[in-house]
């Protein structure tokens, strides 16, 4: 497939991605992540012919119409489709093969300052969701979902869903299910939740078992009151 037939390919895609798209207006003038997208073909093609300086002017215009970073000798295959698309960050080793869906804030970033490998490589079909950052010389799985703001520092299987800071695997094998943003479980609160009963269940123990702590307990809170009125006054 040549490079416009690609590009066509994109806009096309973005019609099917978005059910916000009306009209070609909005396409126009609502979508950088397409238009993104396409410069990126027309620079990377560029870059493999050694005409690498123009490549980067190329990408260096584009990133101040559209907000969007993508270093031209990044790989980027077919209907990737980069959805809304502000701030989002591409680096140079990173490769992100077909029907890969970014939603806007998304980092695909190098921990590394030495040359090779070190920039993700994201499998096909895969959803990275708003603000997440995938970090390193990393495997993100086929049909992999990672959750929006998360940090992955790991490879995640195919068919998985990471969340959290750093991400953590918390569902394997469904592939064909829908991303959705608010059925993905907030790790954090849970475990603070499990923190607080355990801790209550805990000091409900020590105090049926030992009755000078409840006392010590509740004249360590007067002093507390007591501190706090003071600083208050």
């Amino acid at each position: 497939m040549g490079i416009f037939a690609e590009i066509k390919e994109d806009f096309s895609n973005a019609y099917k991605n978005d059910p916000a798209l009306n009209s070609k207006i909005d396409f126009l003038f609502n979508y950088p992540g397409v238009w993104a997208v396409a410069w990126y073909r027309i620079a990377h093609k560029l870059y493999k012919l050694n005409f690498k300086r123009t490549a980067r002017i190329i990408m260096g215009l584009n990133q101040i119409l559209t907000n969007i970073d993508i270093h031209p000798a990044a790989v980027i295959g077919k209907r990737v489709f980069i959805d809304h698309g502000f701030g989002v960050v591409i680096g140079e080793t990173a490769i992100i093969e077909d029907d890969v869906l970014i939603y806007q804030g998304v980092t695909l970033g190098g921990v590394s300052l030495t040359h090779g490998k070190r920039h993700p490589t994201v499998r096909q079909g895969a959803v990275i969701g708003a603000g997440a950052k995938v970090l390193g010389n990393i495997v993100i799985g086929e049909h992999a979902k990672i959750g929006a703001n998360s940090v992955v520092v790991k490879e995640v299987p195919d068919c998985s869903t990471a969340v959290g800071i750093p991400a953590h695997i918390i569902e394997k094998g469904r592939c064909k299910d829908p991303f959705m943003h608010n059925m993905l479980p907030d790790i954090n609160k849970e475990m603070f939740e499990y923190l607080l009963k355990r801790v209550a269940i805990l000091e409900h123990i020590l105090m049926k078992e030992n009755k000078d702590l409840l006392d010590q307990d509740l004249e360590l809170e007067h002093i507390y009151e007591s501190f706090i009125k003071s600083m208050k006054n």
